[in-house]
């Protein structure tokens, strides 16, 4: 990426900023990040869980969401996410599927534990085989989804990702 020590410092302090504004002002919890791509933040997010009854929306989520929406556009390659603590499994997967280039994080996943945000159960979860999993993945034949597939598959004006 090219940045220097002052500039990761300078992006981490956005994130932690955001995340400080938004605790304060009852969005949700202390998780800000930043993306940014060619010198400049193009994408900002907090914690807005509560405030904005959604599940997903983890301050790495409402970033790329952020980005993705002011520069129409659903890859952040080239770009670097600044998050104030190690993404949680669900967030690690939104920024591999946004195609950002470098994760640059503070706090841990143990710090998040300490302070009672603890992922651990999910990452355990992630690793088991379909079968072991706590929450039950059972599989449904349906002819219509798998004729989706081949339809996707033959479509002529589709826009790979």
């Amino acid at each position: 990426m090219g940045h220097t020590e002052t500039d990761h410092q300078h992006y981490m302090h956005l994130a932690a900023e955001l995340a400080r504004e938004h605790m304060h002002a009852g969005a949700g919890g202390p998780f800000g990040a930043v993306i940014v791509h060619q010198g400049g933040v193009i994408g900002r997010g907090w914690n807005q869980v509560t405030s904005g009854h959604d599940p997903t929306a983890h301050a790495e989520v409402s970033a790329i969401r952020d980005a993705c929406r002011t520069h129409s556009t659903f890859s952040l390659a080239g770009s670097a996410i600044y998050t104030t603590c190690e993404p949680c499994p669900m967030c690690l997967g939104a920024i591999w599927w946004a195609r950002i280039d470098t994760i640059y994080y503070a706090n841990t996943r143990d710090d998040a534990a300490r302070i009672g945000f603890d992922d651990a159960a999910l990452y355990r979860e992630v690793s088991l085989d379909l079968h072991e999993r706590q929450l039950p993945l059972v599989r449904h034949h349906s002819d219509e989804a798998t004729a989706l597939m081949r339809e996707w598959l033959a479509k002529e004006d589709k826009i790979p990702y």
